[in-house]
């Protein structure tokens, strides 16, 4: 941490050499430049997953991200793989929200009040622990990403009544309308309230329940924001991520994953002015990326992901060290059961686009 940033640089790239192509370093679209410099491929949770399945021949997956995209690359990558996480305390405050103990109680509820009319299909978002999507996998459920939830929507109404969506509320709110789902139809689950705050027939009439969880960064977005950015540039294109508030994503003219996003920036008109609601990092990166346009967050104070933010070039330093003194540190395994069930959910999240 007392190295300069020249020194790091130095230090990380000897590091690098000296492991060869045994080691990959994935980095999501939210770190700092810092970081996403070092990054052999970058992208979504969605593209992430994609890639570290499909780098049978690297011994190393160094990803830098946050705990839950460290969990899901080691299971669906080979046994005689490493995955590391930089920096064990970058997690996230979404997928804290939903603990397994909860989610398990609020299953137990759901079958015991709906009875025999308690077709259920989980959806679990990507932002969760392996433990929840394990529950999916053991109860025929899938995983999604923003890339590919309605996809998952589909998926899973043509196989039950209802679906449990963890734990993004917003998410899942937005995509459900997205699908013709109605707001009469969708109930939010508190798991801190007898049968989540419904009454037994509020349930029964539901097709969409959604758990109380939310994005600290993406419900910071407002309405008003929009307003203001079209008042100063008329002919602006507001695009945000669909873990924003159904009033953000209905105000803004699209709404997509950090890919879709990305897409959208590259793909204007030089000239274009284009409004962003998502993470501050990846705005930054796409507006020097694109010199040609006008790229702006729609937060002007909006913070970074702070948990994404705690990894830091040292860290990355350090683990290459070990590695090439044979010391492995900061590797995330989850346990074979677990694994076996979340793999069946994730697998079915890559065979669904």
């Amino acid at each position: 941490m007392r190295m300069s940033p020249e020194e790091l640089d130095e230090r990380i790239a000897e590091a690098r050499a000296k492991l060869g192509d045994s080691t990959v370093i994935l980095g999501h679209h939210y770190q700092r430049d810092e970081v996403i410099k070092y990054a052999d491929y970058r992208g979504d949770s969605f593209n992430l997953s994609q890639y570290a399945a499909s780098q049978k021949s690297v011994e190393n997956i160094i990803f830098c991200g946050v705990h839950f995209m460290a969990e899901t690359a080691d299971i669906l990558s080979a046994p005689y793989q490493r995955v590391i996480l930089p920096n064990l305390t970058a997690g996230c405050s979404m997928a804290d929200m939903a603990r397994i103990d909860d989610v398990l109680d609020c299953w137990d509820d759901l079958q015991d009040e709906l009875g025999d009319d308690g077709d259920i299909i989980p959806i679990t978002y990507m932002n969760s622990t392996a433990a929840i999507k394990a529950h999916c996998g053991r109860n025929g459920g899938i995983v999604c990403t923003s890339s590919n939830a309605p996809a998952t929507f589909d998926w899973a109404l043509e196989r039950g009544r209802r679906i449990l969506f963890l734990p993004d509320q917003h998410l899942g709110r937005n995509t459900g309308l997205k699908m013709g789902i109605g707001l009469d139809e969708m109930v939010v689950w508190n798991p801190f309230k007898p049968l989540g705050g419904n009454t037994v027939e509020e349930l029964r009439n539901a097709r969409l329940i959604l758990w109380q969880g939310h994005c600290s960064v993406h419900t910071r977005f407002t309405v008003q924001q929009i307003e203001q950015a079209r008042t100063a540039h008329p002919d602006v294109h507001v695009v945000v991520h669909p873990e924003c508030t159904m009033e953000v994503v209905q105000a803004a003219d699209s709404n997509g994953s950090t890919e879709y996003i990305r897409r959208v920036v590259a793909d204007s008109a030089p000239g274009s002015v284009v409004a962003v609601g998502t993470e501050i990092s990846m705005v930054n990166r796409l507006a020097a990326e694109n010199p040609d346009k006008k790229i702006f967050c729609l937060d002007s104070v909006v913070c970074p992901c702070s948990t994404m933010y705690r990894i830091h070039p040292a860290y990355m330093s350090w683990v290459l060290d070990g590695l090439n003194e044979g010391v492995v540190v900061n590797q995330i395994t989850v346990d074979e059961d677990t694994a076996e069930q979340a793999r069946i959910s994730l697998d079915r999240m890559l065979a669904v686009v």
